[in-house]
C-alpha cells in the first residue's frame, strides 16, 4: 500500500469541486424543509459507500454493457459541463421528485444522486486512471467526513456566509468544475478515435 499525500489532496479537492456539498447547501436546506429532517449520517455512509462500490465495480459495470471507461468519461464530462453551467449561471436543469420523506431525501436525492452522482461516479473512473486506488479511497472517506460536518451544519453555515456568501462558493467551484469537464472531455475524446 503506497500512500502519496499529492494524490490523495489531488483526489479529494477534484471529489470536492465534483460533489459541490457546499454549493449544494440551499438544495439541503430545501429538502430539510420539505422532508423536516435529514439523516446527515444515513446519507454521508451510503454516498461513500456508492462511491467505493463504484470504484472497484464501475469498470467490470461498463464491459458488462458494453460500454468503455472513455466513452462514459466522455459522457460524464456533459454531465459536468452542465452541472457547471448550473452553478455558474444559476439555472436549474435537474429537477427532482417532489415525494419527499425524511428516509428517501437521505438516500434521494441527497446521497445518490447529488453526492454520489453521475459526476462523481464518472470522476472516480478518471482518477482511478492516473491515482492509485488506496489513494482515492482516502480521498473519498475525507469527503465523506466533510459531507457529514456539512450536511450536519448546514443551517449554521447558511447564516455565517449568507445567500450571497453560498452564490459566490457555488460559481467559484462551479468555474472549476467547468474546467474539470473539460480536460474530461478532451482526455478521454482522444482515445474514441
Amino acid at each position: 500500500m503506497q500512500l502519496n499525500l499529492k494524490e490523495i489532496l489531488t483526489a479529494f479537492m477534484v471529489l470536492f469541486a465534483v460533489i459541490d456539498v457546499i454549493g449544494n447547501i440551499p438544495i439541503v436546506i430545501d429538502l430539510r424543509k420539505k422532508a423536516g429532517h435529514i439523516q446527515s449520517e444515513k446519507a454521508a455512509i451510503i454516498s461513500g459507500v456508492i462511491m467505493v462500490i463504484f470504484l472497484f465495480l464501475g469498470k467490470s459495470l461498463l464491459t458488462f454493457i458494453g460500454i468503455d471507461v472513455n466513452s462514459f468519461a466522455v459522457a460524464g464530462s456533459f454531465i459536468l459541463f452542465f452541472i457547471a453551467l448550473e452553478m455558474i449561471l444559476g439555472i436549474t436543469l435537474y429537477k427532482e421528485d417532489e415525494d419527499t420523506s425524511s428516509s428517501t431525501a437521505s438516500i434521494f436525492p441527497l446521497a445518490f444522486p447529488l453526492i454520489a452522482g453521475p459526476g462523481s461516479l464518472t470522476t472516480l473512473l478518471s482518477l482511478r486512471a492516473e491515482f492509485r486506488i488506496e489513494n482515492i479511497i482516502v480521498a473519498v472517506i475525507f469527503n465523506v467526513i466533510v459531507i457529514y460536518i456539512v450536511l450536519k451544519t448546514s443551517t449554521k453555515i447558511e447564516k455565517i456566509l449568507g445567500p450571497n456568501g453560498i452564490k459566490i462558493i457555488r460559481k467559484i467551484f462551479g468555474v472549476i468544475l467547468l474546467a474539470i469537464a473539460v480536460k474530461l472531455f478532451t482526455a478521454n475524446i482522444k482515445e474514441l478515435f
